[in-house]
């Protein structure tokens, strides 16, 4: 995993609206998850989510380091302990945009809630757009995304789609002592605002330009 300096970063990055802020190349994308021991431990000597891991169960990537520091609380949380990087062919994570159904009725995107909601049923997708957080907690402007993935989407994640699990943690807890003050001596991952296909971008409401 390539990181560096936040203070460096954070000065390059969008401050308000929905972006997709992560590590990728030509080929991947980075997203995250937290989990207990357990289910770490089976998905980075597997390469693969099985054993105590359920697919029977909504499982949420995040491709934003921070968001998902926010949301394990630096790997603190119970449940939450093992932060693991799975990168992503980048062709499987647009597909999953332009799969993508919001997490709550959007007007402008559905005629009623009947629509949205024959939608959500079709769908193995869930979008979520929230709040970016600063490394103290601190909400933002800018809205980081999260996908709710289920049925064929999250067996085809879990198992196919993904090209490695790289367990995290370690980072994570060193980091985790440098939050304070003005984050001098912070790293994080090196992220980008990614740009999407077209059709994956339109789908989720966010620019395709880079």
């Amino acid at each position: 995993m390539t990181s560096a300096p936040y203070a460096e970063q954070s000065a390059s990055w969008p401050v308000e609206g929905p972006h997709v802020l992560a590590q990728f190349d030509d080929e991947a994308i980075r997203v995250y998850q937290a989990y207990r021991p357990a289910i770490a431990e089976f998905a980075v000597a597997n390469q693969r989510f099985g054993g105590e891991f359920s697919y029977s169960r909504m499982s949420w990537i995040k491709p934003n380091f921070l968001w998902m520091m926010y949301r394990c609380g630096w790997a603190t949380k119970e449940g939450q302990e093992r932060v693991l990087a799975i990168r992503l062919r980048r062709t499987f994570f647009d597909e999953l945009l332009r799969q993508a159904v919001p997490s709550t009725y959007d007007a402008s995107r559905y005629p009623s809630r009947d629509d949205w909601q024959r939608a959500v049923a079709g769908s193995d997708v869930r979008l979520q757009w929230d709040p970016d957080h600063d490394p103290s907690g601190r909400a933002l402007e800018r809205r980081a995304v999260q996908l709710g993935l289920r049925g064929d989407a999250l067996r085809r994640y879990g198992e196919r789609e993904l090209l490695s699990i790289e367990d995290v943690t370690p980072f994570v807890v060193a980091q985790r002592a440098h939050l304070h003050g003005g984050f001098e001596s912070l790293a994080t991952p090196l992220e980008a605002v990614y740009t999407p296909a077209p059709v994956a971008a339109s789908a989720v409401g966010i620019d395709a330009r880079p």
